[in-house]
């Protein structure tokens, strides 16, 4: 199908461009050029005056719409995420299962390539295993009983039931090994240094060993101190290591948002860290408000969606809405190495997009080419 995206302001990932269109063609972009200079021979779609950007891409959620991930990792769950994320200017994301006994965590991984198998045009990208590799001091709200040094048994299983599916591994450096630092780096899973007490020099040996992130940047780490930079000096410092940040104001305060961007600039980017009620299985979330505890009353997740985190990073913490959108768009592909597919308005991109409005409510997606109008929009 070729038609063009008209009536819409778009970010590109590299411009803001009114009176402009999209020539979109077999899921892909074919060409952004001014609406002027459309032929008149090509179909239009009606943008309605939207402001439309690359699709939203989160590299860390749970669960959503009334189900949780970490409870439940079954196809029918990464339906009901998708379906709730897409309506939220979502397109592509990482299921993410933390810290649990080995089974769930094996099926989260043959539940994602069961549900990528069978759903053709998926925005489901892989599997985020938070943990099990993880500092007991630096826990958070993750399960102590599960916790367990690397074994590269455990990660052959891992890399076997889905191939090419296992995208992000939290570990902490100081607990990794040589051998499960290289068994997952020749896999090609991005390895984020995360739930860690590491010392600044330890960071600094895991980001030049192979770790390229850091997991929730301040949340369940070792803090920067005068005499000792910890994990979140060395990920300030490193020249290349990226890292996620929860822009909820709660996880970190908005100016700790600012901060990190000055320092880090396009090696930061957003997530949701979102997770959804949940009265059975090891992780028992209740909401408070605008946020999510365990039984112990503990921070464990956010209520966020990336275009809620993309209006903070405008309204809170005062960046250009181009620049908060390359946060949730552009820098989390580069994390994942699809940033020549994903996350920019482009010729030869996936046509992947989000449409929303002035007020930041997601409005509809384009998904491999084809619009679908939200509900909220009326359709």
């Amino acid at each position: 199908m070729r038609y063009a995206l008209t009536n819409a302001t778009f970010y590109t990932g590299a411009a803001v461009l009114p009176d402009h269109a999209l020539l979109l063609a077999d899921g892909r972009i074919e060409a952004v050029l001014p609406a002027a200079a459309l032929p008149a021979d090509v179909p239009r779609q009606d943008a309605r005056g939207l402001r439309v950007a690359p699709g939203l891409i989160d590299l860390q959620v749970y669960g959503g719409g009334g189900v949780l991930f970490s409870t439940h990792p079954t196809p029918a769950t990464l339906a009901r995420m998708e379906a709730v994320f897409r309506a939220e200017g979502t397109t592509h994301f990482v299921a993410t299962m933390p810290t649990n006994a080995p089974e769930l965590m094996l099926g989260a991984l043959q539940a994602a390539y069961a549900y990528r198998s069978a759903t053709a045009g998926t925005g489901l990208l892989g599997v985020h295993l938070e943990g099990p590799y993880i500092s007991v001091a630096k826990k958070g709200a993750h399960q102590e009983e599960f916790i367990r040094p690397p074994d590269l048994a455990e990660i052959d299983q891992w890399l076997s039931v889905a191939p090419g599916l296992l995208r992000l591994v939290t570990m902490a450096p100081e607990v990794a090994t040589p051998a499960a630092v290289a068994r997952l780096r020749a896999a090609g899973v991005v390895l984020s240094a995360g739930h860690s007490a590491a010392t600044y020099a330890e960071a600094q040996a895991g980001l030049a060993a192979g770790f390229g992130a850091v997991t929730h940047l301040f949340n369940a780490m070792s803090a920067l101190t005068s005499r000792e930079p910890g994990l979140v000096g060395a990920a300030y410092d490193h020249p290349t290591a990226r890292a996620s940040v929860i822009a909820d104001g709660l996880h970190c305060d908005f100016a700790a948002v600012r901060i990190s961007h000055k320092l880090m600039g396009e090696r930061l980017f957003l997530i949701t860290d979102a997770v959804e009620e949940s009265p059975e299985g090891a992780y028992r979330f209740r909401r408070a408000g605008d946020r999510f505890v365990d039984e112990q009353g503990t921070l464990a997740g956010s209520a966020l969606t990336m275009l809620q985190a993309v209006h903070n990073c405008v309204q809170h913490v005062g960046l250009p809405l181009a620049e908060a959108l390359r946060m949730a768009t552009l820098y989390p592909a580069r994390v994942l190495g699809l940033d020549q597919q994903l996350g920019l308005i482009a010729p030869g991109y996936q046509a992947c997009l989000t449409l929303f409005d002035a007020e930041f409510q997601a409005h509809g997606t384009v998904m491999h080419g084809e619009l679908q109008w939200a509900a909220a929009a009326g359709e």
